[in-house]
This record gives structure tokens, sequence and C-alpha cells, in this order.
């Protein structure tokens, strides 16, 4: 089912706009290592957590990894559910082209697809996948309450999303702690490291995103019920889940 060839070429270095796919394939043979160092590591615990949430059982199941990025969620998918057909849609293709070389090297081409795509209009057909999983990604994308509902329309009904996303920590002690790491230390690490401007991108992003509460609530609007927002790391980071209205719940309760 491999796709992962024939990935156009990545746009030629420039002013990419902020947030776009041009700017992380200015980034993307860093973009790893960089994530390592910023999260203190944390972010792979991030990541099985949300993992979780997709509650992907034990018969085939197909899920879409949305702006995927370099793989990381497409892969550790497939590493925890190796029956699973995992499909990555990302608008950078210098960050698909890493995570191309990756799912070669861990022999998941198989079973992972990377495609090159919007989150605002996702290749798939209506209610034609499980779960669909965005770490790290929905706060560059313009209109996010849309990018929602597009994930909703391509999952079937009693099927899950879940989002991993950076936020503004809140509270004082280590909150402000938290505050002083993602608005000092992230940008200044970041450009040091890279060389490039688009980690204050990343600080302003953050600061820009909705309250947990409000995107919540942004959740159920775009057609998610039971949803929930579950705080990392001193709120660093949420994990919001919630499932698709339709589905027929299990004998326990359940969707």
């Amino acid at each position: 089912m491999s796709e992962n060839s024939n990935l156009p070429s990545p746009v030629p270095p420039g002013q990419a706009p902020l947030g776009s796919g041009a700017m992380f394939d200015r980034i993307a043979e860093r973009y790893d290592f960089l994530n390592r160092v910023l999260s203190l590591g944390i972010d792979h615990r991030w990541r099985r957590r949300a993992i979780a949430q997709l509650r992907i059982s034990d018969a085939p199941a197909h899920i879409v990894d949305v702006a995927t990025g370099t793989a990381d969620i497409a892969l550790a998918i497939h590493k925890r559910h190796p029956h699973a057909e995992v499909t990555g849609v990302d608008p950078s293709v210098g960050m698909l082209d890493v995570g191309q070389k990756k799912s070669r090297a861990r022999g998941a081409d198989a079973q992972v697809r990377l495609l090159v795509g919007d989150a605002l209009s996702l290749p798939l057909d209506t209610a034609s996948v499980d779960g669909a999983i965005i770490a790290f990604g929905i706060r560059n994308i313009p209109d996010r309450r849309a990018a929602l509902a597009e994930m909703v329309r391509v999952v079937r009904p009693g099927g899950r999303v879940v989002v991993l996303e950076l936020v503004e920590p809140e509270g004082r002690g280590l909150g402000r702690l938290a505050r002083f790491h993602v608005h000092h230390v992230v940008p200044r690490l970041g450009g040091w490291l890279s060389g490039s401007r688009e980690y204050r991108h990343l600080q302003q992003s953050i600061e820009a995103f909705p309250p947990p509460a409000t995107f919540q609530t942004w959740m159920e609007e775009a057609g998610l019920v039971d949803v929930s927002a579950t705080s990392q790391t001193f709120g660093v980071a949420y994990i919001f889940a919630g499932t698709v209205a339709g589905g027929t719940p299990d004998a326990d309760g359940a969707p």
C-alpha cells in the first residue's frame, strides 16, 4: 500500500510564511533532534498517552495522522499496533521526506503511507478511518475549527479524534517555570541550535492557542462527544480527545 515514493521536491529556502509547510521544509532535518532537546525528552511520553486515547483495538484499524511531520506519531502507532494501517498527511515535503526515511529504516512501509496534503482538505473519504490524531500541528492551521470538522468528517461514527498540543502554561510555581521555558528557552535555544527564526514562531503560536476550555467547546461544536482535556507536565501540553457522534455503544457504555 506504500505511496511514499515520488514526493515532490521541497520548496527552496526563502521567506517561507511562518507556520507553513515551506517553513517546516527549512527545519525538517533538525526537527526531531530539536524536539527532544526543547521538550527535555518528555514529548515521547505525551505521544504515547495521546495514542492510547485513540483506543485502537486488536481488530484491523485505519488511523490518519494529520500534520504528521516526520511521522513520529504514525510510526509510534505502527510500533504499538502493527496490525493498524496509518496514513500520515502533511503539507511539508521536507518533513515527509525525513519521515519516509525513518519508515523505511523501520520496515514500516507496508502499513504506513505518507501523503502531501492539507489538514483542511484531507485526501480521504467521509467516515473512512477509525481514528484521527494530530500532534503539535493544529496551532499552525489558520482555521482550527475547520480542521477539527475535517477530522470529524473522515472518522467513522464512534471513532476517536485526538489532539496533542502545546498550550500557554498557567498558575504559579512550576507553571511559572514552564512559562519561562516556553517564552525564553524554547525560542532562544531553538534558534541557536537551528540557526532559524522558526522557533520564535513556536512561542508565538503557543501564546495564540485558545484556552483548553475553549478548545474543548470547539471540539464539541465540530461533532464530538465525551470530550476530555488532560493536562501534561504542569500544563505545558494538553491531550484533547473525543468520540465522533453516532457510534453504537458497547455493553459497558463506551463508544
